[in-house]
């Protein structure tokens, strides 16, 4: 599956490269500062790694959770997370090793624990770009991340969920499978622009 992943990320990485550009163009324009977001992100065997993105929010807008409705988020911002343009460099993290096409989303550093055998699981494979996690989560966790204590409340209601989702993914996955996930994560940003 790792030359499937160097492949498709050398493609992705050249055939939406004028896209990307005109989204960072656009993401410079619309605010201030760089127009790639670094986020330290636990990978593979529990080792911190640094996971890019196209810059959706404000610069210097910290915290590792975003609500839906978040100030901080551009409109730039908006229409890229929508079309999930904004994670087009994670594919150098692809090709870096660092990360799969398709696997368990990675999570901040501050919200792994390292001594639960459900994360060891999780943890045995690496982190995904798109998962099964991600694709049902997209539109229900930004409802339920309001309020004023958000890191709380993803702990207590949203990440047991999701690490079980992500489990289930790692004890049964397939090339069939992934090849399903992928299909579904190019259809999805269509769905929402339909």
């Amino acid at each position: 599956m790792r030359a499937f992943d160097v492949v498709c990320a050398l493609l992705g990485l050249l055939l939406l490269a004028p896209l990307a550009a005109l989204a960072a163009l656009a993401v410079a324009a619309e605010s201030r500062g760089g127009v790639l977001h670094a986020a330290r992100r636990v990978g593979r065997g529990g080792v911190p790694f640094t996971m890019w993105k196209l810059r959706t929010m404000r610069q210097g807008a910290g915290g590792p959770l975003t609500a839906g409705g978040d100030a901080r988020i551009t409109r730039v911002g908006a229409a890229l997370r929508r079309l999930r343009l904004d994670e087009w460099p994670q594919l150098w993290n692809v090709l870096r090793g660092e990360m799969s096409l398709v696997g368990p989303r990675p999570e901040d550093p501050s919200l792994v624990d390292l001594r639960d055998r459900r994360w060891t699981r999780v943890l045995s494979v690496r982190p995904g770009i798109t998962g099964p996690t991600q694709l049902a989560w997209a539109a229900r966790e930004p409802g339920l991340l309001r309020g004023a204590d958000r890191v709380a409340t993803y702990r207590r209601e949203i990440l047991p969920a999701k690490l079980a989702s992500d489990v289930r993914y790692v004890e049964g996955r397939s090339i069939r499978g992934d090849l399903r996930l992928l299909a579904a994560t190019l259809l999805a940003p269509l769905r929402r622009v339909a």
